[in-house]
């Protein structure tokens, strides 16, 4: 079966993660994770913790502003259900 849509262009990562799981303390077990791919983190880091516009953040990663606004919402939700949740965040290497 043939994949259905456009194929996935390549995004540039600038800053490979140097820790690839964050684990909530205190909860006791094994908790369930959230994968956070490796774009989804750099659309956080540049947004959120360098302060770019979501353009200049775009360019950066060679993609579009409304494709980078999409990878952007989905990392936050993602992080959001793994805070509120007490997931553990695995960075995923694309």
């Amino acid at each position: 079966m043939k994949p259905v849509g456009r194929p996935r262009k390549m995004r540039h990562i600038g800053q490979q993660a140097s820790v690839l799981q964050f684990s909530p303390r205190g909860k006791p077990g094994r908790p369930d994770e959230v994968a956070l791919p490796a774009d989804q983190l750099e659309a956080i880091r540049l947004a959120d913790a360098q302060g770019l516009s979501q353009s200049v953040a775009a360019a950066q990663m060679a993609v579009s502003r409304a494709t980078f606004g999409r990878i952007l919402r989905e990392a936050r939700q993602r992080v959001a259900r793994a805070i509120t949740g007490g997931k553990i965040i695995r960075i995923v290497r694309q």
